[in-house]
């Protein structure tokens, strides 16, 4: 495969445009905030983010690299197929279910990160465990999507696959570097664009390929492989659901999803933007769908590339920058390369920037540094982008699956962080006890479930596991959804346990050594003023800390505070502070 002069021009002058709207984006954070609310234009872009552009970057966030590679390997894989292809509908539905239930109680409260309210409640060590599958989870997202880049570049324009990660990484590092949430949002609307354009392009040209058999008709009849349609056979259903709910409710707790929430002028417009992004998602696989249908309907022996198929020679996870190299004219495969391009760094740039957010507030300020001067968060937001950003590109050299590194990523989202927000933000009474031990509880049954994308050999064997060619034990068992749940009960059940044990003065106030239950004040927890500006909340919302205490078990189950929304407002806090 010759080296293609005009894709390497054609890539250079989308990442110089690409720069270019990030450092303006840039110079306009700089002159639009003040020294003192520097950090937090950063990080929630002075929560004035509009919704148009935080539409696209919210759609941009999730539509990665990841998500139409891996969309179109999914559908073109034999005996997987569309029905297989979970990402689209799991990640929409997520995104509706955020929008419902978890934007407004989240952005009327006028947090900074999604790791505040755990912090508030469950204390700063409580944060810090938890920032720790939520920064893994950010890492694999990016090491996926900057892999899948890797994977298209190597195939159009026949350059080294490490120097295109690399010089990929540098671009979305450097402008996130310097303009933050204004620097990504921006270009997420440039990049956005490439997409829809570049996929769609592609589609009629790969169509009209006479090598192409009728899509309709390899959809439901085998013609060079099993209908793209695909099937789950009765075996498979317990492992399809397992998957679904891990992308539908593993889909919410992210930091990067939060940013966008929390950067929203209003509560209102953080719904909105939900909804706006899932109906994007769904519109965006729709040519990832038809390429790698495309994929499993054509005669490879009739093409360029020759036999055998990509799925014998273990292509499979690059049938889309397979299907612009040779099914296209090379004007066309250009458009599609650019379009994968600015999938990838659209949401690599998210990632990035949401595990620098969360390590410079929760981590740097609120647990070690609360008094630090705002030029100092930057500086540390700065110094933690550079270094993240290179250990997603490290991790992304060593990618073998898109699709497995991708539903990885979500693995220790969905069974640990999504339980501690569910009881953080609708369970009263749910303490750092319970917390614990629900992470723990969670982590172990995960663990000993075995995962073979990283050849670990589970310990507990559940109903319907078998052994795959390689000799690995893949369970059917939905134990991750299990995992998930036993990690919601025991933060539930642990946390009233050792409220009541304190209250009924069966164990002495000293052995409540987190100051969970019996301290009235501690250092432990974060006081709300801490963790925002009187002016982003209502001040009624300024509420005390420390575990609530209620007299009847409906009414310590329910936080009903959750449920009732209020919009944040300058204008209804000044109000009252007259």
């Amino acid at each position: 495969m010759a080296f293609h002069v005009a894709g390497l021009v054609a890539i250079i002058v989308f990442y110089l445009a690409i720069l270019a709207v990030g450092i303006w984006a840039a110079w306009k954070t700089k002159n639009t905030s003040s020294e003192g609310d520097r950090s937090e234009a950063i990080i929630v872009g002075g929560r004035d983010i509009g919704l148009l552009v935080g539409g696209f970057t919210m759609t941009a966030t999730w539509v990665g690299g990841g998500y139409i590679n891996g969309t179109a390997e999914a559908v073109y894989v034999p005996g997987y197929g569309l029905a297989w292809a979970q990402a689209p509908i799991g990640y929409s539905l997520s995104l509706i279910l955020g929008g419902l239930f978890f934007a407004k109680p989240m952005r009327s409260k006028g947090y900074v990160t999604m790791l505040d309210p755990f912090q508030q409640i469950y204390g700063k060590r409580m944060g810090g465990l938890l920032f720790i599958p939520a920064l893994m989870g950010e890492m694999f997202w990016a090491a996926a999507i900057f892999s899948a880049l890797g994977a298209t570049i190597s195939v159009i324009i026949d350059i080294n696959v490490n120097i295109s990660v690399i010089i990929s990484a540098l671009i979305a590092t450097m402008y996130t570097l310097v303009g933050g949430l204004y620097s990504v949002a921006y270009t997420d609307v440039v990049q956005l664009f490439c997409i829809f354009l570049g996929l769609w392009i592609s589609v009629p040209f790969a169509l009209s390929h006479p090598a192409v058999t009728d899509i309709g008709l390899t959809a439901v009849h085998h013609v060079y492989q099993a209908p793209w349609l695909g099937s789950i056979s009765s075996l498979d259903i317990y492992t399809w659901l397992d998957n679904f709910f891990l992308l539908t409710l593993g889909g919410i707790p992210w930091q990067a999803y939060f940013q966008r929430v929390l950067s929203s002028s209003s509560a209102t417009y953080a719904q909105v933007l939900s909804f706006l992004a899932a109906f994007g998602c769904l519109v965006m696989a729709i040519p990832a769908v038809l390429i790698g249908a495309i994929g499993a309907s054509t005669a490879w022996n009739q093409t360029e590339y020759g036999i055998p198929d990509p799925k014998t020679k273990k292509e499979a996870d690059m049938i889309l920058p397979i299907v612009l190299q040779y099914l296209c004219p090379v004007y066309i495969s250009l458009f599609g390369l650019g379009a994968v391009s600015a999938a990838v760094m659209s949401s690599a740039d998210s990632s990035i920037l949401s595990a620098s957010s969360m390590f410079a507030r929760n981590i740097y300020q609120l647990s070690f540094r609360q008094n630090v001067r705002h030029r100092e968060i930057v500086w540390v937001m700065r110094i933690t982008v550079l270094l993240f950003g290179a250990s997603a590109t490290a991790m992304a050299l060593l990618a073998s699956s898109v699709y497995g590194l991708w539903y990885l990523s979500s693995d220790l989202v969905y069974i640990i962080i999504f339980p501690q927000l569910l009881c953080v933000l609708f369970i009263k009474g749910t303490n750092t006890y319970g917390a614990i031990a629900g992470y723990l509880f969670g982590l172990v049954l995960r663990i000993t479930g075995g995962e073979p994308y990283l050849y670990l050999q589970p310990l507990i064997f559940y109903p319907g596991w078998y052994q795959d060619d390689n000799n690995l034990y893949v369970q059917r068992f939905p134990f991750k959804t299990l995992a998930m749940l036993t990690s919601f009960f025991t933060n539930v059940i642990v946390s009233y346990l050792a409220k009541y044990l304190f209250e009924s003065g069966t164990l002495p106030p000293k052995l409540d050594f987190l100051d969970a239950v019996v301290a009235r004040y501690s250092r432990e927890h974060m006081d709300k003023a801490t963790l925002v500006k009187s002016d982003n909340i209502v001040l009624n919302e300024l509420a005390p800390v420390n575990p609530r205490h209620s007299q009847t078990l409906s009414s310590t189950f329910t936080n009903k505070e959750a449920f009732n929304y209020v919009d944040s407002s300058p204008e209804l806090s000044n109000t009252e502070d007259n």
